[in-house]
Formats: C-alpha cells, structure tokens, sequence
C-alpha cells in the first residue's frame, strides 16, 4: 500500500513499507535510519528525549525507549543516589530497551558531591550511556569511563566541543540558539552550528533543539548530525507528567512566545513567555544580583507549576519549536510521524534531483 501525501502542489507516496494500522492511523515500518549513534547506543531510530528537570523520569523515558529512540533520566530531579537507583529499577520494570542518565552540572553552584554519588549508582547499575550538561564533564569521566559507560555532552559551541572531544566523551550533541533551556552565550543557530561542528569533530555530533517533525529531523541528518534530541516536543506528549493546563499553554505558544531569562547573570535559559517570566526580565533590567535572580525562578518553583497546573508561576523551558506544535501526541505517535514525514521528504527530494 502505498500513502498518498500532498506537499504544496505535489502528490507523494510514501513507501509501501509505511502502512495504516486497524485504527487508521499510520504504523512505522519504514527502512530505518542506521547511523553512528544508532549503533553506539543499541536503539531503532536516531530520535533522544534529553534530559529536563522535574520531567524526565522513569515512565516517559521509558515509552521513548519503546518507540525505537532513547530517553534520559534526570538525576538532578531526584533528591538522593538511592533515589535515583530506585528510578533505574522503576525504568526496567517498564521497558527492556536503553535508557540513560542525565547528569546536570549546574556551573553557579559547582560540582556537588552528589553528582559524583550518582555517577556511583550508574556504574553500579549497569547503565550503559549518561548525558552531561551544565559544565566541564572532566571530573565525572574517571569513574563513567572505568565502569564502561558512554558519555554524551551537551553544550552550545565548537570551542567547547573540541574540549569535551579531547576530554574523551564519546558524541556530543550541539544545541542551538532556538533551543528551549540553557542555550549559552554564543547565539548561533543549528543550521551554522551542527555543519560546523560536524566538520570540526572526530565524534558523533547529535543536533539538540529546534526539531519537532520530519523536516528538522531530515535536515539535521543531511547537514551531518547522527541524531536529533528533543524537549519541547516530549513534553507536549499525553505520557509526559505535567499537569494538561501547561501542555496546553505549550499548544498555544507561538515562536514569538519566548523569552531568554538569566542573560545578566550568563547563564540564559529560554522559556515560555508568562508572569514569572516577565518579573525575571523586570529585576534583570533593574540590575537586581545574583541571589534575587536565582531566587526569583528557582526554589522548586518548576515542580510545583508542572505538578498544579500554574502556568505564570515557575520558568517553563521551551523552544521556540513550540510555535510548530499544534497538539498533544503520544511519544509512539511523535516518534511514527517524525519518520512518515522525513520518508516523504525523501521522496520529494529524490523527485527533485535531476541528472
């Protein structure tokens, strides 16, 4: 069977290995995308949910794991090292597919001593990937690296790529100026980004933010990346576990809807424009320091708006990818229309190609 599929004017098919299940919706059966990360990582398709606070926990990580991609735990979201090898067990009653830790290194406040004890927990466990954020990965490497597990770094420029690189990580996944959450100093889009940092690197590079569908998907892969990771996309999913009244807000915030929040202090994080998010900016432009701006949006706020349903009263990380997101999806579904579309790119561009 072949899906018809219109692009502006065109009619394209999708291959006959994409077919409609007894629900009439679509079900992924397409060829799939082998790449570097594929392999190094023991998934279906090239498709990360990265590591988000309060959010990435055992049961949508797991059901990201079970659409063909890989997901990541948030360490930081869990108050001890026995917590978090509870969340592990948790994960493995759920699914039998990979699955990672991330460890987030948050540079104001340093290298807590129990980021070294989560290290402990994922060696002890078994876990077989991490991904490191916020800071230098150096000072966890001696333990990950003995205990055989691969490491991933996320970060925002070439420059500190080529650190992590020598530092011995294993791929690195670049995050754009679009992206939601910590975005760094540079403000350098993908599409300049993710090329140059392919060509710069020995190691797999993973294009991080900025992609919900196909076209990104497709696009990140042609400019050389070896996967794509997404937030803002996860997070607007039926398993993800924030309250629906957030989700919807995520529905309708447009790419203009954005703000970059904790610039004066170096640190900036882009969120969805609300209350919070305004107050933020205002003390900002007061010159207000570090301590009031940290107070401002931390102290659990985050948890406490996913949890009841407040959209105005904690930062919510989003990109600006959100601007393309028009409803709630299951994670299978994200994971399937991803796919069906970057086929039917493919066949449109195949369609192109003359000569």
């Amino acid at each position: 069977m072949q899906i018809i599929h219109s692009y502006g004017s065109k009619r394209l098919f999708i291959p006959s290995t994409y077919q409609l299940n007894s629900g009439g919706e679509k079900s992924n059966m397409a060829k799939k995308f082998k790449t570097k990360i594929t392999e190094m990582l023991g998934i279906e398709h090239p498709i990360i949910c990265g590591g988000m606070q309060w959010i990435s926990r055992a049961e949508i990580v797991a059901e990201v794991g079970n659409a063909g991609g890989i997901g990541f735990i948030t360490a930081e979201s869990l108050e001890t090292p026995a917590d978090l090898r509870q969340e592990i067990k948790k994960i493995r009653d759920l699914t039998d597919k990979p699955f990672g830790i991330n460890l987030s290194m948050v540079p104001e406040f340093g290298l807590p001593a129990r980021t070294l004890q989560f290290c402990d927990v994922v060696v002890e466990e078994g876990v077989k990937v991490v991904e490191t954020a916020g800071r230098s990965p150096e000072p966890l490497l001696p333990k990950l690296k003995e205990g055989g597990v691969k490491v991933i770094h996320k970060l925002t420029s070439v420059k500190h790529a080529l650190t992590a690189q020598r530092l011995g990580v294993d791929a690195v996944t670049l995050v754009g100026f679009g992206s939601g959450g910590h975005i760094g100093n540079d403000n350098v889009a993908s599409f300049i980004l993710i090329p140059k940092a392919v060509a710069a690197l020995d190691i797999p590079v993973i294009a991080g933010g900025g992609i919900c569908n196909g076209k990104g998907f497709l696009g990140a892969l042609a400019m050389g990346a070896e996967a794509v990771l997404m937030g803002t996309a996860f997070m607007i999913t039926r398993e993800c576990k924030i309250h629906q009244n957030i989700k919807d807000r995520l529905v309708e915030t447009k790419e203009t809807d954005t703000a970059l929040l904790l610039t004066t202090i170096m640190n900036p994080i882009r969120c969805m424009k609300n209350k919070l998010a305004d107050e933020c900016l205002a003390i900002e432009a007061e010159g207000a320091d570090f301590e009031k701006i940290i107070t401002t949006v931390a102290g659990g706020k985050g948890q406490i708006a996913y949890d009841s349903g407040d959209p105005d009263g904690a930062p919510i990380a989003c990109g600006q990818i959100a601007g393309l997101i028009d409803e709630v999806k299951s994670v299978r579904q994200v994971v399937d229309d991803i796919l069906t579309e970057a086929a039917v790119l493919l066949n449109r561009l195949n369609g192109l190609a003359v000569g």
